[in-house]
């Protein structure tokens, strides 16, 4: 059975980020988010204008207190003859929230930690007039936020991690796809009911699948309560390398071919220029008609092999690798082809092809038949070399069969992203590391020098090392 591929852009309202438009007819938009120390101001400064050159369309700087806050107004005023807009992203502090907003053109809150304290990882009986409590304290907070915003014109991502939501949410709605919808929810409603409207959305997780079908459920709720907001999509913590090219893409392209999506980041825990070409590829090819996006490819589904057999005349293996990724891994996911085999049928050696089909296999969750490494992206909060601590970490653990091991630089994400993972690597203090087992902390606060051995010894503890 030949399978017929469509493609059509989901109808959205629209969002004005400075002079910038996202949503309804609007192209796809292309982000990523520095590095640097915000502080930093010239080096700050330098990486926007790679960024902006490498077409970056938004770049998103962490603003971790006051200080960071006003060092963005001095990045604004440094980069006054670009026009892209300058993105704050907040945890933990919504009066670094407020300061923000007076001096770029977008502010990203994460509903986890926004009025929420610190995860941590208790179970809380509200009854419904404590949980009703917890709300209107949510809505007069926020109501602060949406009318410094109003005045400056400064437009909002309301942006929800997998690896952040509150111990409140998590009491009612457990660590649930429901949950992570609600928690947008709770502050859309009070966007929407203070008529603020240049909101956009954002709801990531570094398992695909978990990403994906997240995503599907917050357009419904949408579609249920007559709203339309842009969505934002990302596979946070992807990784990097080839690993977090195929994760990427398996995550966003799955909705982009279903037309949802209006702005993109490729999140690799690589410099924030590199991601840009990859959302680019993205963007790009899901922007063709269908007769130049499917040209010369086949989609056939074999019942009897319980194969899907994925054909394409791309002659660039990064392409090829991107592009399959993308279509195949919705495939993957629908309930009639659960179980089903994947072939890469293309112009390289057959080896590659049938290591790409396994590589986009593990990316969409179906299987893990090599050490996955779940790995921060590029974030001014990372307290160590993120790039640099991944390849010490692979080198001593790569040939391992089967482990998820997480590499997080800071807390904001970092024990809640690692729910599903074998062992976590955190970002404790500059210089220290915490070791996690699954979510439990089981070395606290060892020399970054001494981390990765460390590591190895807990793996060996459990009995999962095995000789190269």
């Amino acid at each position: 059975m030949k399978l017929s591929l469509t493609y059509s852009r989901r109808a959205t309202t629209t969002s004005h980020i400075g002079g910038l438009t996202i949503g309804s007819e609007a192209p796809i938009r292309i982000q990523t988010m520095a590095n640097t120390d915000t502080n930093d101001i010239e080096g700050s400064v330098l990486q926007a204008r790679r960024c902006f050159e490498a077409g970056a369309e938004l770049l998103r700087f962490t603003a971790q207190g006051k200080r960071e806050a006003e060092s963005l107004r001095l990045i604004r005023e440094a980069l006054s003859d670009c026009p892209q807009p300058l993105v704050a992203d907040i945890h933990f502090n919504p009066a670094v929230a407020d300061l923000a907003a007076q001096y770029v053109e977008k502010v990203r809150i994460n509903p986890g930690n926004y009025i929420d304290p610190a995860r941590k990882f208790e179970h809380i009986d509200y009854t419904d007039e404590e949980y009703a409590a917890e709300l209107e304290r949510l809505r007069i907070r926020f109501t602060t936020l949406l009318d410094i915003c109003k005045a400056h014109h400064t437009a909002i991502r309301i942006g929800v991690n997998h690896g952040s939501l509150s111990d409140r949410i998590m009491s009612r709605y457990g660590d649930t796809p429901a949950g992570m919808v609600e928690s947008c929810m709770e502050f859309l409603r009070v966007a929407v009911k203070e008529q603020f409207m240049d909101i956009v959305l954002s709801i990531k997780a570094s398992n695909t699948r978990i990403m994906a079908d997240t995503v599907r459920l917050l357009v419904k709720e949408m579609d249920k309560e007559q709203m339309m907001f842009p969505i934002h999509l990302g596979v946070t913590e992807a990784g990097e390398g080839e690993d977090g090219r195929i994760k990427s893409a398996v995550g966003i392209g799955a909705l982009l071919a279903e037309g949802i999506g209006d702005t993109i980041r490729v999140s690799l825990s690589e410099a924030p220029e590199a991601e840009i070409p990859v959302a680019k590829a993205l963007r790009d090819y899901f922007a063709c008609s269908q007769s130049v996006r499917y040209s010369g490819v086949e989609v056939d589904i074999c019942q009897e092999t319980k194969t899907i057999t994925y054909t394409s005349p791309q002659t660039n293996w990064a392409m090829l690798q991107l592009q399959a990724a993308a279509e195949c891994g919705r495939l993957l996911w629908m309930p009639e082809y659960a179980g089903y085999q994947l072939v890469i049928n293309a112009d390289f050696a057959a080896d590659k092809c049938a290591q790409l089909s396994l590589d986009i296999l593990q990316a969409a969750g179906l299987i893990r038949y090599k050490t996955e490494y779940v790995s921060c992206p590029s974030c001014g909060r990372t307290l160590f070399k993120i790039e640099e601590v991944i390849r010490e970490i692979r080198e001593a653990t790569g040939h391992l069969k089967g482990l998820k091991i997480a590499v997080m630089g800071c807390i904001v994400n970092g024990p809640g992203e690692m729910a599903d993972a074998d062992y976590g690597y955190v970002g404790a203090a500059r210089g220290k590391i915490s070791l996690y087992r699954q979510k439990e902390c089981v070395r606290m606060n060892i020399p970054q020098e001494n981390a990765v051995q460390e590591l190895v010894n807990l793996i060996r503890q459990d009995g999962k090392w095995e000789e190269k």
